[in-house]
């Protein structure tokens, strides 16, 4: 029988189209019986317990350089054609170790401020206002659609200092760069996304280097012009350091916060009793929020390369193979967390794994602790009758970027 069980279990493919559905259920599975799983689909470990992540997602061992072995998927011919595509991404700081990540990543940080974050506050609440206010006479809205698809795109862009108007091109460009980073499976269909990918890059990549040369000439007070400026010891980021990060900010600003807002209306919609509890007390949208991202985060999985063999439960990792630190199942661990497939906005010492740990920690946590709160606390208590419209609600075919294609509502 416990032959049968890990046959079973070595089968499951967590890239599959039953992933892609709901896979909660996979996840338990696997944690349950091959924590340290071997995904041949993608030729991937999958670390699935809590405990397990926390342990190698600060293990120096492992290198955020994985897309140098994503690309090994391609000819040496789609190598040179996609060069552009990969090499901005590999100046990304998502993608690099130190040295590179601390220097780039330090000066990042002295531009991308907590008081910058924090004076968006408004400009946020005024935005959803608006958004809500569009709304508010037809009786239904897509969550998708009309909050969490336009908020994070502009809030992005007004950060940055660019036009408002641009945003659904913006949004276009992020969404083509996001399936182009899925793009390395080696079928026809990964070909034409990473065309798509690196069209849309070059294009946002030409428009920031635009945006820059104005702000040499006249500077302004925003995020490009201080990343622009900044400087530490001496030194100061390149303009290919400056567009290809101003890229990473946009696309994942735009991705993940639309999902964490579409994500988190759902769960709520399909939780009544939490929804109603939030909306008698709106004191807990900031725990309800970290329980919404714990539940079921934007993110699901990162990818790192082991550097050198490693050891983990049991199973010994090759130097050069891919690892998926998987978020969405170290989440919905019991042995962190008490009945974890339970929604709890109340629930207390909620250190999920969504925002990542060490120097990866996501950049924009701070401004999703600000946007989420606001988008979804403000939609329930403007819609306190808000309720789905189906019950086939569709989702985007990624178990990395994790959202809603639409999500359909009544009030």
């Amino acid at each position: 029988m416990a032959e049968n069980i890990t046959q079973s279990i070595l089968d499951i493919n967590l890239k599959g189209p039953e992933a892609a559905l709901d896979p909660y259920p996979l996840y338990d599975q696997v944690r349950t019986h091959d924590p340290v799983h071997w995904n041949q689909a993608d030729n991937t470990w999958y670390v699935m317990r809590y405990a397990d992540l926390m342990t190698i997602i600060r293990d120096d061992r492992l290198s955020s350089e994985r897309f140098k072995t994503m690309v090994m998927s391609l000819s040496e011919e789609e190598k040179k054609r996609y060069s552009p595509f990969i090499e901005s991404v590999l100046s990304w700081i998502l993608m690099s170790d130190p040295p590179a990540h601390t220097r780039i990543r330090s000066l990042v940080n002295k531009a991308f401020t907590p008081r910058m974050i924090e004076n968006m506050r408004t400009r946020i609440q005024t935005l959803v206002d608006g958004m809500l206010d569009k709304v508010q006479g037809n009786g239904r809205m897509d969550v998708i659609a009309d909050l969490a698809v336009p908020l994070p795109g502009i809030v992005i862009s007004d950060m940055l200092g660019v036009p408002e108007e641009g945003q659904p091109q913006f949004k276009k460009w992020s969404n083509d760069i996001a399936r182009g980073l899925e793009g390395f499976d080696g079928t026809v269909s990964a070909i034409e996304r990473l065309d798509m990918g690196q069209k849309s890059l070059l294009e946002l990549s030409d428009y920031f280097r635009g945006i820059i040369k104005n702000l040499k000439e006249q500077p302004k007070d925003n995020l490009l012009n201080s990343l622009v400026e900044v400087e530490e010891a001496g030194d100061r980021l390149t303009e290919q350091e400056i567009v290809a990060n101003c890229v990473m900010i946009m696309f994942a600003g735009n991705e993940t916060t639309t999902n964490l807002i579409g994500n988190g209306i759902l769960a709520l919609l399909q939780n009544p009793e939490q929804k109603q509890l939030l909306q008698e007390d709106s004191g807990l949208i900031g725990s309800a929020v970290e329980e919404l991202l714990r539940f079921d985060p934007p993110i699901q999985k990162t990818r790192r390369t082991a550097k050198v063999d490693i050891d983990l439960g049991g199973k010994t990792i090759r130097a050069g193979d891919l690892i998926a630190m998987c978020y969405g199942s170290a989440n919905r661990d019991p042995e962190q967390f008490e009945e974890p497939n339970r929604l709890d906005i109340t629930r207390v010492d909620n250190r999920h794994a969504s925002f990542a740990q060490g120097i990866h920690y996501c950049l924009g946590a701070a401004l999703a602790r600000i946007e989420g709160p606001i988008a979804m606390g403000t939609l329930l208590s403007r819609m306190p009758g808000l309720k789905l419209e189906t019950n086939e609600v569709e989702r985007n075919p990624s178990l990395v970027f994790w959202g809603l294609k639409a999500l359909p509502v009544s009030f």
